[in-house]
């Protein structure tokens, strides 16, 4: 079920004033894109897109004022459609009558806004993309190692927040605790908060629940970092063979992105926290085209090669 915001979000959020339609604040936005009706300003409506906000800036409403008494009503009202959310008017401009009057009639809302056009519908549509994109929460560890956005997963008394705060003591950042609430934005990346009542919590088990930025001070949280890499905290299984070259790619989706994923057996003995740090600067390497793994496979490949030539 996709994330909904209302009309009155948005004249709450950027001071907009309510010129007409005002019973249509409660109307909801299903979607981000906004849309300038210079088209259906010359009466071409095949494929006027009526979900979306309309934004009509000094250009459409210069053409308007050209236009006869009835285009101007007719335009008009085949603008304020019922699936409508709302139509704003940048700049200061006067709102045409028949606007205000087909708005109040049927309650789709005419809003303004002094900011210019283009500045009005950037800041729409960064606004709307972070209130609409896809979110789910998932338990686990968010931390920042090295610059990378690492979600610690794995099952419940694994040591994940063991772990993260042996990071955290170690110079690296805090993101979320237990459960961390992820938003994909429109090009499919992926970024990681905490819920605002555990945000800059940490729960150890025998000691409670302790405040990372109090104790360690504001350097060792961030509220928000982009997920780059999935590492999987699992139990020990003697019978399993776990990759030892790290030639095999594994990868996780979350919501509809394909994430790396390193699974990292937990038994007594090793630290966590170091091999997560290797794990951060390994992947770091491999984006900028260094792959030990592959390296060392094709040192090997020239090594039987050429033990192979001196045999013959």
């Amino acid at each position: 079920m996709p994330k909904k915001v209302k009309v009155a979000d948005l004249v709450r959020k950027f001071s907009l004033e309510v010129v007409s339609g005002d019973e249509g604040v409660k109307r909801k936005i299903t979607v981000a894109d906004l849309y300038r009706p210079g088209l259906e300003m010359a009466g071409y409506f095949a494929y006027h897109p009526k979900e979306r906000i309309q934004i009509l800036g000094k250009t459409e409403l210069t053409f308007f004022e050209q236009l006869s008494e009835k285009d101007r009503k007719d335009r008009m009202s085949r603008l304020c459609a019922d699936v409508t959310p709302c139509i704003v008017v940048s700049r200061g401009l006067n709102v045409p009558d028949e606007l205000a009057e087909i708005s109040e009639e049927r309650g789709v809302p005419v809003l303004r806004s002094s900011v210019s056009t283009t500045i009005l519908a950037s800041r729409l549509t960064g606004y709307l993309e972070t209130m609409l994109a896809p979110t789910t929460t998932i338990h686990g560890v968010l931390v920042d190692v090295y610059g990378v956005g690492m979600l610690i997963t794995g099952s419940s008394g694994i040591g994940k927040s063991e772990t993260a705060l042996e990071l955290v003591k170690r110079g690296h950042r805090l993101i979320a605790d237990d459960a961390v609430e992820i938003r994909q934005t429109t090009d499919n990346v992926l970024y990681g908060n905490a819920p605002e009542l555990i945000r800059h919590l940490l729960e150890i088990r025998g000691v409670g629940i302790i405040n990372v930025m109090t104790l360690f001070g504001a350097g060792a949280v961030r509220n928000e970092k982009k997920i780059t890499l999935v590492c999987k905290l699992e139990t020990w299984q003697q019978d399993k063979q776990y990759d030892r070259l790290g030639l095999d790619e594994e990868t996780t989706r979350i919501i509809e992105t394909d994430l790396p994923l390193v699974t990292i057996p937990v038994r007594p003995g090793r630290n966590l926290a170091v091999i997560i740090e290797v794990a951060a600067m390994n992947f770091r390497l491999k984006r900028m085209g260094y792959n030990a793994a592959q390296q060392f496979t094709n040192r090997l490949t020239e090594t039987i090669g050429d033990d192979m030539d001196d045999s013959d």
